[in-house]
């Protein structure tokens, strides 16, 4: 007998890098049974911080108050769900209160924080120093791009791009200042110089995107050059314009990834996407400890490389492409054998 489909209430906050992941989860599931997603954006309220909201919960506040409270959502007015998932440290009281409120369990990508593990059912983290915690899990962040349902315009290439094989078709995923990167006109030009050089070189053609944080230099430029017949974009999409929701389009058409290194969340669908991906960055630029982190153990798998944009040349781009060596499975199979042993009772044949 085949079991209805399940219905996952998606808690999401306004930054797509973090609902994104909540849809991965969500897809990954839909890959052992039919699911209905429901869609519940949270604000937390200003005045009552995060931490106080995470406090709440540890001492077994009820998830009526913490709801009305920090988010100003009437419990008893929650959609009914068999599952709930949600990303980001704005969505994580919500979370555990409104599981608690539908007696479901529940799904968070990222960080605890001050919150105890017993609060989430299961938590997904890509950092190996948080692996060995309660509940937790470790993977790739989720990301709701179906490899296997992509078209295989490069994928299934028997050589890799590199030296002596340069790709036809690169996406270049654009993010902006974020912490401690700040991008100025200079490394804007040196990038889009490498676009044009390797253009001319090999005949890489470039699908383009900027996103949320992108600056209008960039944009600008990308624009000016789309409509430049020798200047070799392809594509470009420009996010003042289009909105999110347009890197799927980039990766099922792209053989390799050239990413700003300041966005996790564009490296991570890139690498998910089982394409090879090269990062560059702004002289101005430090990773915090957890991106260094996180960066090192994509190095390390063979997945990723970074180059700073005063060293990107057409030749210093295949090189690096050189040493990469794919993702060569869908990270939503791995994420839904994952799920599913670690919440059965969802998945069990009745």
């Amino acid at each position: 007998m085949t079991r209805p489909p399940l219905t996952a209430l998606l808690i999401a906050d306004d930054k797509p890098g973090h609902y994104h992941q909540a849809e991965g989860v969500i897809t990954a599931v839909g890959r052992l049974r039919p699911v209905t997603t429901v869609r519940l954006e949270v604000r937390r309220r200003f005045i009552v911080p995060t931490r106080t909201l995470l406090q709440l919960v540890n001492r077994g506040a009820s998830p009526y108050l913490v709801l009305r409270l920090g988010f100003g959502i009437r419990a008893d007015e929650l959609p009914k769900a068999d599952l709930v998932v949600s990303a980001g440290g704005e969505t994580l009281a919500a979370n555990a209160a409104a599981a608690k409120a539908l007696g479901a369990p529940n799904i968070f990508c990222g960080r605890l924080r001050q919150l105890s593990p017993e609060h989430v059912r299961l938590v997904l983290v890509s950092l190996e120093r948080f692996a060995q915690l309660p509940n937790h899990l470790l993977t790739l962040p989720p990301s709701p791009f179906d490899v296997a349902r992509l078209p295989a315009n490069g994928h299934g290439r028997a050589q890799r791009p590199g030296p002596g094989n340069p790709p036809a078709r690169v996406g270049v995923l654009i993010g902006g200042n974020s912490g401690t990167f700040r991008y100025e006109a200079r490394d804007w030009h040196r990038l889009t110089t490498f676009l044009r050089a390797a253009h001319r070189a090999h005949g890489t053609r470039w699908l383009a995107t900027t996103s949320r944080r992108s600056d209008s230099v960039i944009a600008r430029a990308l624009a000016e050059m789309a409509d430049e017949p020798d200047a070799g974009i392809e594509q470009f999409i420009d996010y003042r314009t289009a909105g999110a929701g347009t890197v799927a389009s980039i990766l099922s058409a792209a053989d390799a990834i050239l990413c700003t290194d300041d966005s996790s969340s564009m490296l991570t669908e890139a690498v998910g996407a089982c394409l090879p991906v090269v990062a560059v960055s702004p002289e101005a630029c430090t990773l915090e400890s957890r991106e260094a982190e996180y960066r090192r153990m994509l190095a390390a798998e063979g997945w990723y490389r970074a180059l700073p944009l005063t060293q990107l040349t057409p030749e210093t781009f295949l090189a690096a492409l050189g040493e990469i060596t794919p993702r060569s499975r869908s990270q939503l199979e791995e994420l839904a054998a994952a799920v599913g042993g670690c919440l059965p009772e969802l998945f069990a044949t009745p």
